[in-house]
């Protein structure tokens, strides 16, 4: 017998799984679902490892239960699902969201132990070469509901997996409107960025928001950077912004790339930024050049909600969120000449073709991306997987 309406949520417990409370689309989505399952009269738990985001699941009404989460190995796995029976049987958890591959595993122990609702979200569409992998990957699809990020995900788990494809549910993440808004971001807001990233008001910025890993595109950027510099406006940069979180060696690649076409003066690595709003107020361009397919791809969907242009690869789920020339633009992936063009046409344009650029992008994202479609959906998707108590 299953639940029928959110209302079945109030005063019940919901206990999401997640490695850790860092940067990224996961953890930011944690943080996000927290709060509306708080806001709909429920009680919200994480258990992760924690990270910088741990004040803001509290601050918004979540508990954090701390744990190693992240790792793999197996003796740990089965420690932390005996970890997760005490912690449902303890809180009278209802319903179990696990974000990642390990913990899922952990996650579907507990929920078979305690005979509570188990869902699972994809934040990526995992490669499987192999048996071995595919069985790891497999604990993703043994929950009650399986979410998507995107349709692309979507796509990726029905030619993967042999889940049945009415326990997958589509729920694309979403921005919160509130928050990306273009009206919200102060002067001071700026000014207060721009001198954190030694930059002037004069400064022309094109922004890279990802975190440096091999696959986000910083290389395919710093070479169509340098293709197009000469063409660009006086005082034009490229910013990354971005942790490297440990991975020294790409940084240190891309500093190399940076070095070699001289371009120090005009590229910089800013790391991790907290007032994203602002960061993409600051923007002339948004890059979002992926060499591999994003499974959603946040920064083209907080930045359209500025009303910034974003470019982006041409694959994954930019495909969903950008409308190719109406909302953004799209090229081709790891195509650095072509990124180098459509960031000169870009620049080339009129204030009016840049202004309805960015209207289009803003109405898309209210339109089939808002953090409230997000959550609601999400809390739907635990109501069709609880379980009647008997």
């Amino acid at each position: 017998m299953r639940f029928n309406s959110i209302q079945d949520l109030k005063g019940l417990t919901v206990l999401q799984v997640i490695p850790a409370l860092d940067a990224g689309g996961a953890e930011r989505t944690t943080v996000e679902v927290s709060k509306a399952i708080v806001d709909s009269g429920g009680r919200s738990l994480v258990f992760s490892s924690g990270g910088r985001l741990e004040e803001d699941i509290e601050t918004t009404g979540g508990k954090i239960i701390k744990g190693p989460v992240g790792s793999k190995n197996p003796l740990v796995i089965w420690r932390n699902s005996r970890d997760l029976i005490n912690i449902i049987r303890n809180k009278n958890v209802s319903i179990i969201h696990a974000r990642s591959r390990a913990p899922a595993w952990s996650a579907l122990w507990a929920s078979k132990a305690t005979d509570v609702g188990f869902v699972t979200t994809y934040h990526g569409a995992y490669r499987a070469v192999s048996a071995i992998k595919r069985f790891y990957n497999s604990s993703m699809t043994r929950a009650d509901k399986v979410i998507a990020n995107s349709q692309f995900t979507a796509t990726r788990i029905l030619e993967q997996t042999d889940l049945a494809p009415e326990k997958l549910v589509v729920v694309p993440r979403g921005a919160d409107l509130d928050r990306f808004a273009p009206h919200k971001v102060t002067d001071d807001d700026r000014r207060n960025l721009l001198r954190q990233w030694k930059l002037s008001e004069d400064d022309l910025i094109i922004l890279l928001p990802a975190r440096l890993t091999d696959w986000k595109g910083h290389l395919v950027a710093v070479e169509a950077f340098s293709r197009v510099r000469s063409d660009l406006p006086p005082r034009t940069k490229l910013v990354f912004t971005g942790d490297d979180q440990g991975r020294t060696d790409f940084r240190a690649k891309v500093e190399r790339a940076i070095e070699r076409h001289d371009l120090s003066d005009d590229v910089l690595l800013v790391g991790h930024t907290d007032n994203m709003p602002a960061a993409f107020s600051l923007a002339h361009i948004v890059l979002s050049p992926a060499t591999r397919p994003e499974a959603f791809g946040r920064v083209a969907v907080e930045a359209g909600a500025m009303e910034r242009v974003v470019i982006a690869a041409n694959h994954g789920g930019a495909q969903e969120t950008i409308i190719d020339g109406k909302t953004g633009f799209l090229v081709t992936p790891g195509d650095d000449e072509m990124l180098a063009e459509q960031i000169k046409k870009t620049f080339a344009l009129s204030v009016d073709e840049r202004l309805n650029v960015g209207g289009e992008a803003r109405a898309h994202v209210e339109a089939k991306y808002s953090i409230t479609s997000m959550t609601s959906s999400t809390l739907a998707v635990y109501v069709s997987a609880m379980k009647k108590p008997s």
